[in-house]
């Protein structure tokens, strides 16, 4: 019996992480900062107000039910959670009347810790504000720390800092009702090798479970969002799919409980067509024996879901239909991908970088 939580909050946390890792789902990161939300709209010269923030997500939301067959939640930023449908209907609501369970970005962005290094803040009102998104309709929230390889990072500091604050974060949201996504994003900026990366990621995940468990959180209720193992950006050559999936299962096997019901995988600023395409290997060779990998092992795509998305949709209303069949289109790549059967086609346009250096949002 875990010790802050009753029966009947472990079973609540339980159904609601089972749902967000059925077979073949995966969760669609709209929870962008308005920052970041103008930047994506200044490519296509869409003026960076409210309203337009309202209209872009409402039709990323009322993509009817056919989304819920690849889309089993979505992350929204705080200002698009309290919005409202043209025909006065919550984004939660809209989202639960599809199928779709609602996600929360409760971090409040990145804070120094040092010259090199970050920490995560929003732990004023945390507990607070946890339920009232609950109240509203959340199920479940994301928290995302950052660290950087160099050859000076990750220190002992940041991995311990982090840890012990995404640890925090997730005791906080079980205790009102809602599944934490634990995200600690070691960033593929730089010229590091593929076993540089697996050496780090290693290490910074065996530390985020080690404070989990310090804090007793429970471990069925929760989701890992974790970064792909891969070489740096900038390295040359660069490691291939399979080596990434390798290295990826790898890590994962050495460091995650069989008790966390799923990974679903941020995609780091790799193309869309990268990003699905690594997904499909790690499924592929997971597959071979599933004994070995007990997680649902899936997404949760910003960039490589909305890039073509967005650019389709133009800051123009009358698109809304072609921008919606486009998110449709890749959702279902990535939902093969979570199974390890997509094909590996995709359109010249998804293989267009997203990287961004030092990515916020």
């Amino acid at each position: 019996m875990n010790s802050f939580l009753t029966e009947s909050q472990q079973k609540e946390l339980s159904e609601i992480a089972n749902k967000l890792t059925k077979v073949g789902r995966g969760i669609l990161a709209a929870d962008e900062s308005t920052g970041t939300i103008g930047k994506r709209f200044s490519a296509i010269n869409c003026t960076n107000n409210e309203q337009n923030r309202r209209l872009y997500r409402q039709m990323l939301f009322s993509s009817g039910k056919v989304l819920s067959n690849y889309i089993s939640g979505v992350i929204m930023y705080d200002e698009t959670f309290w919005q409202k449908s043209d025909e006065g209907v919550s984004f939660p609501e809209v989202l639960r009347g599809n199928g779709i369970l609602t996600g929360i970005k409760v971090d409040l962005g990145v804070v120094s810790i040092n010259e090199l290094e970050t920490t995560t803040q929003g732990f004023d009102n945390l507990d607070k504000r946890c339920a009232e998104y609950k109240k509203a309709g959340a199920d479940f929230a994301k928290w995302r720390c950052v660290l950087t390889i160099t050859d000076q990072t990750p220190s002992e500091l940041a991995i311990v800092t982090n840890s012990n604050v995404l640890a925090w974060y997730a005791k906080i949201c079980q205790r009102n009702g809602i599944v934490p996504i634990v995200e600690p994003e070691v960033l593929c900026d730089g010229t590091h090798s593929l076993e540089r990366c697996e050496y780090v990621t290693t290490k910074v995940l065996a530390a985020v479970y080690k404070a989990l468990n310090d804090q007793d959180v429970f471990l069925e209720g929760t989701l890992l969002k974790p970064n792909m193992v891969t070489s740096g950006m900038q390295a040359n050559p660069q490691s291939s799919f399979s080596d990434n999936a390798t290295a990826t299962l790898r890590t994962l096997r050495r460091t995650v409980p069989s008790a966390v019901p799923g990974i679903v995988f941020l995609s780091g600023g790799f193309s869309e067509s990268d990003s699905t395409n690594i997904l499909n290997e790690i499924n592929k060779q997971a597959n071979t024996d599933r004994r070995m990998y007990p997680w649902s092992l899936s997404f949760s795509y910003g960039r490589a879901l909305q890039h073509s998305v967005i650019r389709t949709w133009n800051g123009d209303c009358a698109n809304n239909n072609l921008a919606v069949a486009q998110l449709i289109k890749r959702a279902n790549a990535c939902s093969d991908a979570a199974q390890g059967v997509h094909s590996g086609t995709d359109d010249a346009s998804a293989n267009e970088s997203l990287f961004v250096a030092k990515h916020v949002y």
